[in-house]
């Protein structure tokens, strides 16, 4: 067994299935944009009533969770105090949350061959739900689809979803082949379940890609903490 898949072991924590109520579940965490509206750097660096959203966001989403793993591009150093495995991008030229996702499954596939189940939430959503992947996997089975996403309000939320790692060949084409961004138009091929959440009082969805959305998240960080 190589180094990388010694430490991949290591980190999941591979929890008995019986003590959570869906199936073992990888957690990915996507931070690979650009953040241009915000003029650039991390998201999920951004600290939210003192604390970061990626902090918010593992806080929220690891207890239900096999293992986390971080998909961001650049130098991977920045994230060293999480201790997590950061995966770029394997398709180029920033191809968009798919190619995060697809980087995801190719982890899975290579590092946690007993799962087969990767939730995908952005790195700039403060404000998750603490059911997000026990609902998504209720949605999804209860539909006898093979994905789930998340919608809150009026709004579906395409990249907070569950993707089982048996589709990664399939996508691996929509992207490279089709060119495909589109995560929607993906997901339809395959038939997509959809939990919701109320929008209110605070949005769990919610995601800071401005100043202005910092700040928002700023003030509704005192209804959420």
């Amino acid at each position: 067994m190589t180094t990388d898949a010694l430490a991949a072991r290591a980190f999941l924590r591979m929890p008995d299935s019986t003590s959570l109520p869906h199936p073992n579940t990888l957690g990915l965490v996507l931070a690979g944009g650009l953040a241009r509206r915000m003029g650039g750097g991390d998201k999920a660096l951004i600290a939210i009533g003192g604390v970061a959203i990626l902090e918010r966001v593992l806080e929220r989403v690891r207890p239900a969770c096999s293992g986390m793993i971080l998909n961001a591009n650049g130098d991977p150093a920045r994230f060293a105090r999480y201790d997590l495995p950061v995966i770029p991008d394997s398709v180029p030229d920033f191809a968009g949350p798919l190619a995060g996702i697809l980087a995801g499954l190719d982890w899975a596939a290579a590092n946690a061959p007993d799962i087969v189940w990767v939730v995908s939430t952005p790195g700039d959503c403060p404000f998750l739900p603490h059911d997000l992947v026990m609902r998504l996997h209720e949605v999804r089975q209860n539909a006898g689809a093979p994905l789930a996403c998340a919608r809150s309000g009026d709004w579906r939320h395409p990249v907070v979803g569950l993707w089982p790692v048996a589709l990664r060949e399939d996508l691996r084409h929509a992207l490279i082949q089709e060119g495909l961004r589109k995560i929607e138009v993906w997901t339809a091929r395959h038939g997509v379940a959809i939990a919701e959440w109320p929008a209110k009082p605070v949005d769990p969805f919610f995601n800071v890609n401005t100043p202005d959305d910092a700040a928002t998240a700023e003030r509704l960080a005192r209804l959420s903490p």
